[in-house]
């Protein structure tokens, strides 16, 4: 596996996203997403990343299970501050107080004595981000975190922060079908020498041609509150879906893999981290980082997949205006 630096931190040019492997994308099977877990090391990829607000902890716990005698083998993520509540509400909590709480709570989940990154993942905007970074910093001058990170920040946010104490990764969605980051937050992190992690590589399953309908998601998959997988919307986006599968099959490849592949040549400071449950995807989507594209390919992806192509926003309305604060 090839390497790359989220600022002074190395780690495997792929990561694994964890969500997925407790309820959130239909009902997983644990045995398999740990077996998961355990394959993803032996193919080279150590960055693992998790949230305490992943099944209100539970994914932690798992990781912490699967991991507990190999984590010398694993650069262990996490996130705090996007509070998910039982009610279905949510609410974000960036108080210095909470950023302690929050990570004492992790790390006995995780059944770690420290997380190599730790991330705020939803910036509070009732909170200076120089208190919350600051707090950060606190722990881990105390041995507790490694590293710093920052998901779905806006740019003056990441530069506030990031002169507070450095940030070595920001964590947000990119792809094919949300570019968004590409106006200003991908070149800022380059500027800055902060590593970008990309989460959602695949747009949340859209990307490998697996999902065609809404009717091909189970009942409890969260997808289905997620506007790009409407009916009407995902009937516009067949089309992205069509041209993505004709370009693979020409490379060779999986649509999957062709995907994962582009996001690698955006940058050499980016990581995406595909969440996976199941070995079979993660062995297909691994394979992306030994693709060397055409440039005919990148043309026609650039072309098909223009920014604002895909139907849908990217989240609910009420969650989009937790981003890039």
């Amino acid at each position: 596996m090839k390497r790359r630096n989220l600022g002074q931190l190395n780690v495997s040019a792929m990561g694994l996203g964890c969500m997925g492997m407790t309820p959130i994308y239909g009902t997983p099977d644990e045995g398999e997403a740990i077996a998961t877990l355990h394959r993803a090391l032996d193919l080279g990829i150590d960055l693992i990343d998790s949230s305490d607000a992943y099944a209100f902890g539970r994914n932690e716990e798992l990781i912490g299970r699967a991991i507990a005698d190999r984590r010398d083998r694993v650069v262990l993520a996490t996130k705090f501050g996007n509070l998910r509540n039982p009610d279905g509400t949510t609410a974000v909590n960036g108080r210095p107080e909470y950023v302690r709480q929050a990570c004492e709570a992790s790390l006995k989940r995780l059944g770690t004595d420290v997380i190599d990154l730790y991330y705020v993942h939803r910036i509070d905007p009732t909170v200076p981000i120089e208190d919350t970074v600051g707090a950060m910093a606190d722990l881990k001058a105390e041995g507790k975190i490694r590293h710093l990170g920052l998901s779905e920040a806006a740019p003056e946010t990441l530069r506030r922060a990031h002169a507070t104490h450095p940030v070595a990764a920001l964590q947000t969605e990119y792809s094919l079908w949300t570019r968004d980051v590409e106006n200003e937050l991908l070149g800022l992190c380059e500027s800055l020498g902060i590593g970008f992690v990309a989460y959602s590589p695949l747009g949340r399953g859209f990307l490998t041609g697996a999902i065609e309908t809404p009717d091909a998601l189970e009942a409890n998959d969260r997808r289905r509150d997620h506007p790009r997988f409407f009916p009407e919307n995902m009937a516009r986006n067949a089309a992205l879906a069509a041209t993505l599968r004709r370009l693979a099959a020409e490379e060779g490849c999986e649509p999957a893999q062709l995907a994962l592949s582009w996001v690698l040549t955006r940058g050499d400071h980016i990581v995406p981290i595909p969440g996976t449950k199941r070995r079979k995807w993660l062995e297909i989507n691994l394979s992306a980082a030994e693709l060397q594209l055409s440039q005919t390919t990148l043309d026609a992806l650039a072309s098909a997949f223009a920014p604002g192509a895909a139907a849908g926003t990217r989240y609910p309305q009420a969650q989009m205006k937790t981003l890039h604060l």
